[in-house]
């Protein structure tokens, strides 16, 4: 966020708009680091489990908790590891919304690593931090960090002033 204001500043912005574009970004999410030891709370509309493959579908209104972060899609694969009965992964889509702290990411889908604590979004990305708002083709979010990296097409609109 500061770097995109010094790098308006710099460019001496005349104009009330200007439109920046990028190949590769990194930003900060999440007002807090999210533990991926934390238990994950999942409530969905329904549930099928297959035994056999160890996978486990929630549909409909599916939202995700942990710690402080949000995922909600219309639906959402959970893999279990066959050894710890663990969860290993999970895959969102259909329209994902992942919330932590003040901000906010949509994407297509989303894939989230458990151990760690890596969540890939993919498709027509829209990052919205406060006023601000990055759109990309991907965007790698690591939990623990707090950080994002978004990459692919990324673009955002500078404004001048407060």
């Amino acid at each position: 966020m500061i770097v995109l204001r010094v790098l308006a500043i710099s460019l001496g912005m005349l104009a009330l708009v200007t439109v920046a574009t990028a190949q590769e970004t990194r930003v900060a999410f999440g007002s807090l680091q999210v533990d991926p030891t934390l238990p994950v709370e999942v409530t969905a509309d329904a549930l099928n489990v297959d035994q056999e493959t160890g996978e486990a579908v929630f549909q409909g209104n599916v939202l995700i908790a942990q710690g402080d972060m949000r995922l909600s899609a219309p639906k959402v694969l959970v893999v279990y590891n066959a050894e710890t009965r663990a969860i290993e992964r999970m895959e969102a889509t259909g329209g994902v919304t992942l919330v932590s702290g003040p901000d906010a990411a949509e994407a297509q889908r989303a894939d989230y690593t458990i151990d760690s604590g890596v969540i890939v979004m993919t498709g027509n990305v829209l990052l919205t931090q406060g006023p601000s708002a990055l759109s990309s083709d991907r965007m790698t979010v690591n939990l623990t960090t707090g950080s994002a990296e978004m990459t692919g097409r990324v673009s955002t609109i500078l404004r001048s002033g407060d």
